[in-house]
């Protein structure tokens, strides 16, 4: 709004306002008054600038914009810690049970012992918050003494760990309750819940899918995965736990019996002809080729709360592929065999399964 008000408009505003009488030119006793404050003055513009930015949710910033939003009663997600699955053995093999709170170690991070699901099979919470505990795999390292224990794995993820909330999740959350207010189990009210469950990385809302009262809520964990049975579990029970279902325990309405499922994975494999610079091998652009595939699925995968069907373009594949260095031109790809756009179900989301063929 003020960056027009430079320090060379301020100085000559200043310096018209003197007579042309006296001596303004650089270097004069009146130019050199007048310098010092005019920089001052462009100083103070730019930093109404930056205020007037911070005042509105569309363009403020870390705590600027958490100040605006918490006035609607939206508050910037924290990061949460990752459930993961253990498994300890004996020598022999079999199974073995540990004491909870036992701590193990995976390079530099350390998981506690927090649940019991089965026979040597734990739930195990990163002591890190954030993503970086969905990562490792394994062989764990205990921290304590676990009589007959051989060997401690890390399993898979239960409830993925998420990093606490960057301004654009906010924004568009705060926006999106302003535009669509939820309202006593209407569609938005739905969403904003279940968003806000640990793990969860977006929901669709099937209103009326088996008659009258019936809502059904697909969800992605929040890693851009199937989620867990454990997470579907935990979203169901909060949302409308099964064994009351319809009755108002959980926080679905009194007469909405709401199911929860998770999205299907659908692996995405491309083969396609390159045509390749002079003194350009295949093996040169392979692992470029498979990071911007992989990432552009991912993009996908990301936008699929916000679309209806997810479509896997050729042309989008194809201009990927020649952004590639070294390689010229590309023809013939196909997605999972087909040399057509690739449309998944509503309730589907694409997996990278990798580049199958490459001539």
């Amino acid at each position: 709004m003020y960056e027009s008000q430079t320090y060379e408009v301020l100085l000559e505003r200043m310096l018209d306002r003197v007579s042309d009488k006296l001596d303004k030119r650089e270097g004069s006793i009146i130019y050199d008054a007048l310098a010092p404050a005019a920089i001052e003055l462009a100083q103070m513009y730019a930093e109404l600038d930056i205020q007037m930015n911070l005042s509105f949710a569309d363009t403020a910033s870390g705590e600027y914009l958490e100040r605006r939003t918490a006035e609607y009663g939206i508050k910037r997600q924290a990061a949460t810690y990752a459930v993961r699955k253990g498994l300890f053995f004996e020598g022999d093999g079999s199974k073995v049970d540990v004491a909870i709170g036992i701590r193990l170690a995976s390079g530099d991070l350390i998981y506690m012992v927090s649940q019991k699901l089965a026979l040597g099979e734990y739930t195990l919470t990163c002591e890190t918050a954030g993503e970086v505990g969905n990562s490792p795999s394994g062989t764990l390292l205990p921290l304590d003494y676990i009589q007959g224990l051989a060997v401690a794995e890390l399993g898979e993820v239960l409830v993925p760990g998420e990093d606490i909330e960057n301004d654009e999740t906010l924004r568009a959350r705060y926006i999106q309750a302003i535009n669509e207010q939820p309202f006593g189990g209407n569609i938005s009210d739905y969403k904003k819940e279940i968003n806000e469950i640990e793990g969860v990385g977006g929901v669709k809302v099937f209103p009326v899918w088996q008659g009258g009262g019936t809502v059904k809520c697909t969800i992605i964990a929040s890693d851009g995965r199937a989620p867990s049975s454990e997470l579907l579990n935990r979203v169901q029970t909060i949302i409308d736990p099964i064994v009351n279902q319809g009755t108002g325990i959980g926080i679905a309405p009194i007469g909405h019996r709401v199911t929860i499922t998770g999205v299907q994975e659908v692996p995405i494999t491309i083969s396609t002809r390159l045509i390749l610079d002079t003194g350009t091998t295949v093996g040169q652009v392979q692992a470029d080729l498979n990071d911007i595939l992989s990432a552009y699925i991912k993009e996908l995968t990301t936008s699929w709360k916000d679309v209806e069907q997810i479509i896997i373009r050729l042309s989008q594949l194809d201009a990927r592929i020649v952004s590639v260095r070294g390689i010229a031109d590309v023809n013939n790809t196909k997605i999972n065999g087909n040399a057509s756009n690739f449309t998944l179900q509503p309730e589907q989301i694409a997996i990278w399964g990798g580049v199958d063929k490459l001539e």
